[in-house]
């Protein structure tokens, strides 16, 4: 049975609370710590969300990337790094409560370095900012919000790392099309408007995520949440 928009936008806002209140956990549970492998991380994060939620399924691969790692984009499968005891550390999980799909990131700092605590105030803002952006544009493409991500970059002072800057949500498995990565994604190619309803004729929701990066300081910050609701 199709869901209504109603129940969409209540099973999205309800699977992304389910992940902040996952990432808060991984927090209190001291899972980034010192000398932890990214997959150590990753596995304790897995059970820990199975313990908690029950999840099992992720609509995408779970990322944990530390240091020089997270310069990487999604795509990318670098090697497995320890926590060092300065540091800075990004998560990016997709996990799948019953039929919803969340899809969430944040960054965190080990130790008390300032231009990397400056770097997760930068990408939260920044967020906030684009989330303002697109609400005052009716009618933005995909590619002007992408151009917007790599400005609000470049004013805070670092370089916008990622090939997209987010994408389509919704019902596991969300809406796709093969071999398709431009016109489902916040793609610097994708001139289509992003309020245009998808091929049910319902509206779309959209995940915005900003991935700021130094290359010469080999650091960078990952922020990612649902852009259109909540």
């Amino acid at each position: 049975m199709e869901q209504s928009e109603e129940e969409l936008v209540a099973g999205l806002l309800d699977a992304q609370s389910k992940a902040k209140k996952l990432f808060a956990a991984i927090q209190t549970q001291n899972l980034i710590r010192p000398g932890a492998k990214e997959s150590e991380v990753n596995e304790g994060i897995y059970a820990l969300a199975e313990s908690m939620f029950g999840i099992s399924r992720y609509w995408h691969k779970r990322i944990v990337r530390v240091g020089p790692n997270t310069l990487a984009p999604y795509d990318e499968n670098p090697p497995d790094l320890s926590v060092g005891e300065d540091d800075i550390v990004f998560l990016d999980f997709g996990p799948v409560f019953e039929e919803w799909e969340a899809d969430f990131g944040r960054t965190y700092v080990v130790g008390n370095n300032p231009l990397k605590r400056k770097l997760c105030r930068d990408i939260e803002e920044a967020f906030a900012s684009g989330k303002r952006y697109f609400q005052q544009h009716p009618e933005i493409t995909a590619a002007e919000l992408y151009a917007y991500a790599q400005q609000l970059a470049e004013t805070s002072g670092w370089e916008y790392g990622g090939p997209i800057a987010g994408h389509l949500i919704g019902v596991f498995p969300h809406e796709k099309i093969a071999g398709d990565k431009i016109t489902l994604y916040v793609h610097p190619k994708n001139h289509n408007r992003m309020r245009v309803p998808d091929a049910s004729g319902r509206e779309r929701h959209w995940i915005l995520e900003i991935h700021f990066v130094d290359r010469e300081l080999q650091i960078g910050g990952f922020y990612e949440e649902l852009l259109t609701i909540g």
